[in-house]
Parts: structure tokens; sequence; C-alpha cells
């Protein structure tokens, strides 16, 4: 039992320190893009295909609830409240967590809500930067912390399929 408790110790301390990492990487892109870049506002084209842009996501994701008036007043607190239970639960798991993919993907889902949450606490939206098109068509822009964020579900659902053939 002793060495599951370390092993589990470790995976916990590398999630947390991806987690913080990646929440310090987002916050510094979007300063580099706020104080340097967006100085004023506009499109940067980048190739053919990427843009930088600044975007302000007040809703959620792909901007669902973006212009709600009916909770427009209280969305920020309530999306900040929602995130930090969330939070709470994935480190809990994390935690509890025994594979290097499972801490991986936690740290990462983890890093990139700490990172947007900081976004609505300092500004009420999430800044989305990150612009992909082609032949006129563009995603919903987004950020260092929302890649991480589907990076770290990657990474579950890997630990879920490997996990899942080793009991099969």
């Amino acid at each position: 039992m002793n060495h599951f408790a370390k092993a589990g110790d470790k995976l916990t301390a590398l999630g947390t320190y991806l987690a913080g990492v990646v929440a310090l990487l987002d916050q510094g892109s979007k300063a580099w893009l706020l104080d340097f870049v967006m100085k004023p506002p506009r499109v940067v084209p980048v190739t053919s295909w990427f843009n930088l842009v600044l975007s302000w996501n007040k809703g959620v994701t792909f901007g669902l609830f973006n212009h709600v008036p009916a909770w427009e007043a209280w969305q920020s607190y309530i999306l900040i409240a929602i995130a930090l239970v969330i939070l709470a639960l994935l480190f809990r798991w994390l935690t509890q967590c025994e594979t290097l993919w499972a801490a991986l993907g936690l740290g990462f889902v983890m890093g990139g809500a700490v990172g947007n949450v900081i976004d609505r606490v300092r500004f009420g939206a999430v800044t989305d930067f990150l612009d992909f098109h082609i032949d006129g068509w563009h995603w919903y822009a987004f950020n260092l912390a929302d890649s991480a964020i589907v990076c770290g579900i990657c990474f579950l659902a890997l630990d879920h399929l490997v996990m899942a053939r080793k009991k099969g």
C-alpha cells in the first residue's frame, strides 16, 4: 500500500504542477496579446488559414449563452462558481488517479480551467484570440486554455481506452 501511496502522490504532484504551468502559459499568452499585439484591436493575419484576433467570450463553449440578457448580470459569477466546483472535483480525482495519462489529462484540464477562470475574474469574460479559417469559414476563436482542456480530455479518453483494454 505504501508504494501506491507514493506513486499516487507523485501523480498528484505532476498533475498539479502541469496545471500551474498551463495556467501560467495561458495567462502569459493572453497578456502578450492584450499588452502588445492588440493595441489597437484588429485582425492580424499570420498565415492564409490563421489569424490573431481579440474576442471576448462571456458565455461557455463556442460562445453558447454569450448574449443572454436574462442572466447577463450574474453570468460571470455563475460560471466562475461552476468552474470552481468542477476544479475541486477534478483535483479530488487527481489525488486518486493511478496512471500517468490520467494525471496528465487532469493537469491539462485543470490548468485550462484555471486560466479561463482567471479571465472571468479579471475581465468578466474569457479572452480568445486564435482564429483558424478556411475558404471564408472561421472556427470559433479560442485560446491556449481551451486547447489544453481538449488535449487533457484526449489524454483521459486514451487512459480510459487503455485501462478498459487491460481489464478486458
